[in-house]
C-alpha cells in the first residue's frame, strides 16, 4: 500500500525561507531511515505558491490563476511517498516525521492512502 505524507505550507515556507540546518539534518536522517527500510518511494519540497498556478476548470474555458495563494496552512509545501504493509505502519512512519516547522512550532501533516 502506498501512502502520501503531505507537509502543509507555513508563512515561512511560502516566503521561501529554508528551514534551519538542524531541521534539514533531521529530515535527511528520517528520509535515509525510510530509504534503508525500503519504504521510501519519493519525496520533495515544493516551491512557494508564488511560483505556481491554479487552473479553475468548469464547463467554460479554464481560468488561470497565478500564485501566490493565501491560507498557507491549506497549501502543500512538500511530500513524502511511502510504501507500507498497513495503514498502521504508515501511521507509525508519519508519527516519526520531524516537525516540519521545527521544535516548538505547531503544525500538522496529512497522511493519505494512494489509490
Amino acid at each position: 500500500m502506498r501512502f502520501l505524507i503531505i507537509i502543509k505550507a507555513s508563512a515561512e515556507s511560502e516566503a521561501g525561507q529554508p528551514p534551519d540546518a538542524g531541521l534539514i539534518a533531521a529530515m535527511a536522517d528520517f528520509h535515509a531511515t525510510l530509504a534503508r527500510s525500503g519504504a521510501l518511494l519519493d519525496a520533495a519540497d515544493l516551491a512557494p505558491s508564488a511560483e505556481g498556478w491554479r487552473l479553475h476548470l468548469s464547463k467554460a474555458e479554464p481560468v488561470l490563476e497565478r500564485g501566490p495563494f493565501d491560507t498557507p496552512g491549506e497549501l502543500v509545501a512538500g511530500y513524502t511517498l511511502i510504501q507500507a504493509r498497513s495503514p498502521d505502519e504508515a501511521l507509525e512512519w508519519a508519527r516519526r516525521f520531524p516537525t516540519p516547522r521545527g521544535a516548538g512550532h505547531s503544525t500538522h501533516i496529512e497522511l493519505r492512502p494512494v489509490r
